[in-house]
């Protein structure tokens, strides 16, 4: 068990280590947003949060197996 968490921990100092300057996409939807009115901005919020949803899903459920898996099994 403690290899995965070395494991996860390792994997993620390296993915922030390699990751990408990327802010200067939400300066460019919030001016867009500010330029279309309020009708329009509301669908890019909403569009925003449908993209969000499934990675989000993915990994709630990756959790909540991973959850399952685990301390089920230990009450056995």
């Amino acid at each position: 068990m403690q290899k995965f968490f070395l494991f996860v921990f390792v994997f993620a100092l390296l993915l922030t280590l390699v990751s990408v300057d990327a802010q200067a996409q939400c300066s460019i939807c919030t001016r867009t947003a500010q330029q279309l009115g309020e009708k329009p901005a509301k669908g890019l919020n909403a569009g925003i949060l449908y993209l969000a949803l499934t990675p989000l899903l993915l990994i709630g459920f990756i959790g909540y197996r991973f959850y399952k898996k685990y301390y089920t099994s230990k009450e056995d």
